[in-house]
């Protein structure tokens, strides 16, 4: 048996669960898993179920799901279980994230591929080089930023690459980029935004005496900071905590929320409905 990973939208009718379970039948399939949900504000019916069939095409299985659900114009993916997404990561300086994604890749905790890091800094070379992955410094200037987005396309198809993961990579993608890769690109970032912009942002909180600090996981779009969130984490901290206390408790919380937002993104957990999303267990 093989199993199927499925994902679907459409708008909320009676029915959707039906002609999916016909079609799963008509694939000789066992549904072992399902997850669904309503949203209310919108009326966007999403769900995420996982079966067993006994056909080894998931083409095949993808067209009979679509023949099935084809009277609720629904949005379906399909994928083979076990085929693991392609990630393509991007980082400057800070290793953290970098390391941590890493970790989780080696000991199989994130059902990930890892075939390419690209940096607009060479520093981080070596953590590739240990890890045996590829490593690409594409510098980016205001005069470079063009062609180094292009080389990044480039290396996105080389690599067949599913999707992008900016582990504190420090440059602001194009409005073209972004449209390009919508909904493929997860970034990490401090809570902080947009109350603390600019450079220095756990040192602004603490001279703001803040109480939480915190990280986010989300899609990158052309709105700076504010695509839909996937993941987020708060640690409570005191008047006592140093800045760099703060620093070294925000490298754990990123590092936490950015590993959760790619193995969800990864598994097919996430749904987009406008600008928020469905996150299944």
């Amino acid at each position: 048996m093989n199993r199927y990973v499925l994902t679907l939208r459409c708008p909320d009718q009676p029915g959707i669960i039906r002609a999916f379970a016909d079609g799963v039948v008509d694939v000789k399939g066992n549904i072992v898993d399902s997850q669904q949900y309503t949203d209310p504000d919108t009326g966007t019916f999403c769900l995420r179920a996982e079966f067993d069939s006994p056909e080894v095409s998931a083409e095949a299985v993808r067209r009979t799901l679509v023949d099935a659900l084809a009277d609720f114009d629904p949005i379906i993916g399909l994928r083979d279980a076990d085929h693991r997404r392609r990630v393509l990561v991007m980082v400057s300086k800070f290793d953290h994230c970098l390391v941590d994604l890493l970790y989780r890749h080696r000991t199989g905790e994130l059902p990930v591929d890892i075939p390419v890091i690209v940096s607009n800094h060479p520093d981080l070379a070596p953590i590739a080089a240990q890890a045996g992955i590829a490593f690409v410094h594409l510098p980016v200037t205001r005069d470079t930023k063009a062609q180094a987005e292009a080389d990044l396309l480039a290396l996105v198809e080389q690599h067949q690459i599913d999707f992008v993961v900016l582990a504190r990579y420090m440059q602001v993608l194009s409005d073209d980029l972004c449209g390009k890769l919508s909904g493929r690109v997860i970034n990490i970032h401090h809570s902080f935004l947009p109350g603390f912009k600019g450079a220095k942002p756990y040192h602004q909180a603490h001279a703001r005496g803040v109480k939480l600090i915190g990280a986010t996981g989300h899609y990158v779009t052309a709105d700076l900071d504010e695509g839909p969130i996937i993941e987020q984490d708060v640690h409570r901290v005191s008047h006592a905590y140093t800045a760099d206390q703060l620093v070294a408790l925000g490298r754990d919380v990123e590092r936490t929320v950015l590993s959760r937002a790619v193995r969800r993104h990864a598994e097919d957990r996430v749904l987009l409905v406008g600008a928020r999303t469905v996150v299944f267990a």
